[in-house]
């Protein structure tokens, strides 16, 4: 690789900070609302823990996401000699050293099989978000069934012709079963979409970490293409000009020689014809002289 200071790739640090400053926002926010967030989240412990489950394995991708890149642009820089993973394809194609070079079509190769590695790595993330969306949604199903079935109980438990009073104590007796499946309806929906709304400001931050990676990648390669092929430049524009040269003399050459055969060919035609019109006029003359 070569050592040009503009074509350096710079640190994913700056995404890190942003993701962990996000968290501690959140963590905050969190910290504060605890008590309303207790009580929404024992509502139905088993979905909001699937919930939290996930969007916590999603942070940690998100964040894996953005750590990997650390070593791709340590090896790319020369600070290191660990073998890369995601530049695993051009690491093997310019050799231990880095000076191997590299054609534009080699190139291309390489950069399509990053952005290749790169999108597949992030579809993880991206199944992860729309799981919680997903989740908080079967919640808010699952809780409205629960109501309505309740409430439709609680409907055809109550008995006509009695007291109001004991109607009015029935009602509200019944009404506690409908009003928990609300609870879990909208607790699931607010946990889903939290954690739906964290992963994707994190996989946003990663995307932008890998997409300046792969710009200033393919910057640094093109680069390193150009330097290598400037030197056989001129070499190769003199074996291009001696290769015109040589096909225009072979051209001349072989034009000359048509030339001479057709020369040699409209020779032979007009001896041909004035032999033949010689003949003509002496059998012409002995037909003359017969007659006479």
């Amino acid at each position: 690789m070569s050592d040009k200071d503009a074509y350096r790739l710079s640190s994913p640090g700056i995404f890190l900070l942003r993701m962990a400053v996000f968290l501690i926002l959140v963590g905050f926010v969190a910290f504060i609302l605890h008590g309303p967030i207790e009580t929404a989240f024992w509502a139905n412990p088993g979905l909001n823990s699937v919930i939290v489950a996930a969007a916590g394995i999603g942070v940690l991708i998100a964040f894996g996401h953005v750590m990997r890149l650390f070593r791709e642009i340590a090896w790319v820089n020369g600070h290191t000699s660990k073998k890369p993973r995601l530049l695993a394809p051009m690491a093997r194609i310019v050799g231990e050293d880095g000076k191997a070079p590299m054609s534009p079509q080699i190139l291309r190769l390489v950069l399509d099989s990053v952005a290749t590695r790169l999108d597949e790595g992030r579809e993880t993330s991206r199944y992860l978000t729309g799981l919680l969306v997903f989740l908080g949604l079967l919640g808010t199903f699952w809780g409205l069934l629960e109501t309505v079935g309740s409430i439709s109980g609680v409907i055809g438990s109550l008995q006509s012709g009695g007291e109001t009073s004991a109607l009015f104590n029935d009602l509200k007796t019944g009404l506690a079963r409908p009003l928990a499946g609300m609870s879990l309806a909208f607790t699931s929906s607010l946990f889903g979409l939290a954690g739906s709304l964290v992963l994707g400001f994190l996989d946003l931050q990663a995307g932008q970490a890998q997409s300046r990676f792969y710009t200033e990648l393919e910057d640094r390669l093109s680069a390193d293409v150009e330097e290598a092929r400037a030197p056989e430049r001129p070499s190769e524009n003199t074996e291009a000009i001696d290769g015109l040269a040589n096909g225009v003399q072979a051209l001349v050459r072989h034009m000359r020689q048509e030339q001479q055969m057709i020369r040699d060919w409209v020779e032979a035609q007009s001896a041909r014809q004035a032999r033949l019109q010689a003949a003509i006029e002496a059998h012409l003359a002995s037909e003359k002289q017969e007659m006479r």
